[in-house]
């Protein structure tokens, strides 16, 4: 991306992008009206990046000895959008400001439960939960996904940067 000013949406068009990518974000990892996807690949999916290196990030590094997979993918949709596609250029402005409102908001945003502690290891952040296949844990594990999608939505909207929000595939065949 060019490091070119931009306008932040307006109200609107900004409040509507953002609640397209809740909306799909939740979707995704609910599993409801689709087949559930990781934390991370709902992420990804929601913002239209490809999702397989997302796969890594399910049930934190998939040991569970990693950060939460949505917030490390909230992370990587802002250096696919933002970065600098030169391998051996500087991290570009955009991405510096970007990354310093989504560490702040999702910090604001997501609620920890009762997990001990201010860490963000998911083994942690779903020990409070016994099963880890239980309904509780799956309804924290989805509002924390469908919160990061709110955090990097809103950081991109008030960039001025928009993604296409499409349709869950498959999803309008089943309409």
């Amino acid at each position: 991306m060019s490091e070119r000013a931009r306008q932040p949406l307006d109200a609107e068009r900004k409040a509507a992008f953002v609640a397209a990518l809740r909306a799909k974000a939740n979707a995704l990892y609910d599993g409801v009206v689709t087949p559930h996807r990781s934390c991370g690949i709902a992420i990804a999916e929601a913002f239209g990046r490809p999702s397989q290196a997302y796969q890594a990030l399910r049930r934190g590094g998939i040991t569970g000895q990693g950060e939460c997979g949505a917030i490390v993918a909230g992370r990587l949709v802002l250096g696919e959008l933002l970065g600098d596609p030169d391998p051996t250029g500087q991290v570009t402005a955009e991405l510096r400001e970007a990354m310093e409102r989504y560490e702040a908001r999702w910090r604001e945003r997501v609620d920890r439960g009762q997990a001990p502690g201010e860490g963000i290891v998911c083994n942690t952040l779903v020990g409070p939960f016994p099963i880890f296949r239980s309904p509780e844990r799956h309804a924290f594990c989805t509002a924390l996904a469908t919160e990061v999608a709110t955090a990097v939505a809103e950081v991109l909207a008030e960039m001025g940067i928009e993604v296409e929000v499409m349709p869950i595939a498959g999803e309008e065949a089943r309409r």
